[in-house]
């Protein structure tokens, strides 16, 4: 697994007042920060920024690759802007993103053009997609054929389910999970796959997201997900994919988390009647897997039911 770095986020307050103060020593640490903690490649997202967003990307690129030897994921909506990122950039960047709108007539050219990957969204435009199929649909219909009229391969394309959070979409997680898993069917050589982890724990508890992220987390690895952007300064999300990699079961915990990812490796659902419930943490985990497959309803107090 790799794990493009999350922090650079325009809603941070810090951060953004580090973009319009132009406070290289913060915007330079923040990078430094995530580099050290595994990440492989950094979110810059700059938001809109429709006035200034060209003279902000480029600002922005030049700055964290004064410190860091990383490829950049120029996050914003602002197509100007991702080109002047895409000029500045060293590394292959990463284009975040299209969707399956208009937008693919811009962007997909743009990625062939300066050689990057390109994140694509399952957005068409209206409503949300609910399915995993109304979300391959996309993906087929309209993201794949404007890759290849591009000329872009399909392992240069990220393809995004779109997480929504489980408070009030819980229904919507497992429909993500699977289509990741169908994602990695659709083509030869298999596109690549991201999300917003986090948008799984939007809205939750403060104190409850790190659990639900890391344990949707193993939930996508199992399906296919392949490089998600997440939060590395959570010690333990980055610790599973290791604990996954090694098959380490020396702990309760880490018997689970194998558990967990076995499962959804072979497109089944987890069964936790081997696991350890008199360990604190094992109940919480299963507690979680089982809010997020829809056993049982997600409520913020869920871990005290």
């Amino acid at each position: 697994m790799k794990v493009i770095g999350e922090s650079i986020h325009v809603i941070a307050p810090a951060v953004r007042t580090a973009i319009e103060g132009r406070d290289k020593a913060f915007v330079q640490n923040m990078a430094k920060r995530q580099a050290q903690k595994g990440a492989y490649a950094l979110d810059l997202n700059i938001g809109p920024q429709k006035k200034t967003g060209v003279e902000v990307m480029d600002w922005m690129v030049r700055t964290v690759q004064e410190v860091v030897d990383l490829p950049l994921s120029l996050d914003t909506t602002n197509a100007a802007a991702i080109e002047s990122g895409l000029k500045a950039s060293k590394k292959m960047a990463i284009i975040n993103s299209t969707d399956a709108t208009d937008r693919l007539k811009v962007l997909m050219p743009m990625a062939a053009q300066y050689d990057a990957h390109i994140i694509a969204l399952t957005y068409g435009g209206t409503a949300l997609p609910t399915s995993a199929d109304a979300r391959v649909e996309l993906v087929v219909e309209k993201i794949l054929p404007a890759a290849m009229e591009a000329g872009i391969p399909s392992d240069r394309l990220f393809l995004d389910p779109l997480v929504l959070t489980v408070n009030g979409n819980q229904d919507q997680a497992m429909q993500t999970v699977e289509a990741v898993r169908l994602f990695k069917q659709i083509a030869e050589p298999a596109p690549l796959t991201t999300c917003g982890l986090s948008n799984i724990s939007n809205s939750c508890p403060t104190e409850i997201r790190p659990l639900m992220n890391e344990v949707f987390l193993i939930m996508m690895l199992g399906a296919g997900l392949d490089a998600p952007i997440a939060d590395v300064f959570d010690a333990e999300l980055m610790r599973i994919p290791r604990v996954l990699e090694s098959r380490d079961d020396s702990t309760p915990v880490n018997k689970v988390y194998l558990g967990i990812y076995d499962a959804y490796q072979s497109g089944e659902k987890y069964d936790p009647s081997g696991a350890d419930m008199s360990d604190q943490r094992v109940r919480d985990i299963v507690k979680t897997v089982q809010v997020l497959e829809g056993k049982n309803l997600y409520a913020h107090s869920y871990l005290k039911l």
